[in-house]
């Protein structure tokens, strides 16, 4: 069941509805925001070596 989750089609009607939710100009500075928030996360989740050394 979840792996037909991820289909082309089923990505296309999550675009669409993202579209008509948030309107296109909206769009790129939500996709902005989470590229930023999964950045942090990561960073977050590596170790602190680069902490220790200064």
């Amino acid at each position: 069941m979840l792996e037909d989750l991820l289909q082309p089609q089923h990505l296309l009607v999550v675009l669409a509805v993202a579209i008509l939710m948030f309107g296109p100009r909206k769009l790129p500075e939500l996709g902005k925001g989470l590229g930023e928030g999964i950045r942090g996360f990561k960073n977050a989740l590596k170790p602190a070596a680069s902490e220790t050394d200064t």
